[in-house]
């Protein structure tokens, strides 16, 4: 092989300069939501920090109580719960607070705290499937639910690592361990019921519907004014259970509309989101994003094919060196025998 190094980068400037002239590859386009998708709008005004939610999602879902972490407390109730301090693989549905100063309203950033209630966003254009090498995850076509099938894991857990909101929990503790997160009670949907968490919810704070009718919703109930008195429904959208209660007042925005594409998990609050654990997002998929960079990277193999040039070429000049070298192939005995004879 007679390959000098000014012939080897001119191989390698070519095909830089093909690769970038020419046509940058084009990601998937971003996916549009389902006409049916369903959702969850949680509203921390009307959360109440019971946590019927939480234990109802155990009891659907069978996940185990949490026997080695001590009892909680949520803020002004004098209950206590046998309840993890966080989304795990025990927990996929979680009520935390906020608190700031003296903590003596409900709803005001200063000096006053907020509930907030953790589990999947089931994102529109979810990061963990596009992560995922084996199609573990999957996204329902009608409901938008994101469901996970043990069976097709491999146990990388690349969704872990993609999931902006640190939502999928692995099981650690166990001997053939899976994925865990919040499917949106998908087998309940089957059955034409509704998610265990906004079954359980007293006040309405956790309702389900279409995500497009959620949305209405929400916009409709950032037009209150505090103060005034209004009609909440409860359970599910459309559904003949209606609470009137105070208006408290509303951070103007519903988080879930644009972050990372859309979500079909929504919330609003009465405070910033960011102050609730809530990442700040730009409103363009993160997968989309990444796929578009994977796709120009190794549009016509070109990086692999110039990566690979460079193994051979470093390959060729180690070799080359070698030979070049006369006592890299001496005997050393040789060479000292040589030495000797000179003295």
């Amino acid at each position: 092989m007679n390959i000098d190094r000014r012939d080897f980068f001119k191989v390698v400037f070519a095909g830089a300069a093909t690769a970038l002239t020419a046509p940058t590859a084009q990601a998937r386009p971003p996916k549009e939501l389902s006409p049916d998708a369903v959702g969850i709008l949680y509203d921390a005004t009307l959360c109440i920090g019971c946590k019927a939610c939480e234990v109802e999602c155990k009891a659907a879902n069978a996940m185990p109580m949490s026997h080695d972490t001590p009892l909680e407390q949520a803020h002004g109730v004098s209950g206590l719960w046998d309840a993890d301090n966080d989304l795990n693989s025990r927990t996929l549905n979680k009520i935390k607070v906020y608190t700031n100063g003296t903590a003596e309203v409900k709803d005001r950033e200063v000096d006053g705290f907020s509930f907030v209630k953790r589990n999947c966003m089931h994102c529109v254009d979810p990061n963990c499937i596009s992560a995922c090498p084996v199609s573990a995850l999957t996204k329902d076509p009608v409901t938008g639910a994101v469901t996970y099938n043990p069976d097709a894991c491999i146990g990388c857990r690349y969704c872990q690592l993609a999931c902006p909101f640190n939502i999928p929990k692995f099981e650690y503790d166990k001997a053939f361990p899976k994925i865990v997160k919040c499917e949106m009670c998908s087998e309940r949907l089957a059955e034409g019921d509704i998610p265990a968490c906004c079954d359980a919810c007293p006040t309405g704070a956790s309702l389900f519907g279409r995500v497009s009718d959620l949305l209405k919703e929400g916009h409709r109930r950032l037009t209150f004014q505090p103060g005034d008195w209004q009609d909440y429904p409860v359970h599910r959208l459309g559904g003949c259970e209606i609470r009137t209660t105070e208006v408290t007042g509303y951070y103007p925005k519903v988080y879930g509309e644009t972050e990372t594409g859309g979500t079909q998990y929504l919330l609003m609050a009465g405070v910033p989101f960011e102050k609730l654990g809530l990442p700040a997002l730009g409103d363009d998929s993160r997968a989309r994003l990444s796929e578009t960079i994977q796709h120009t990277v190794y549009h016509g193999m070109m990086a692999p094919t110039l990566l690979l040039g460079g193994l051979v070429y470093a390959a060729y000049r180690h070799t080359h060196e070698e030979r070049e070298d006369p006592s890299a192939d001496q005997d050393p005995s040789e060479t000292e025998a040589e030495e000797r004879g000179h003295d």
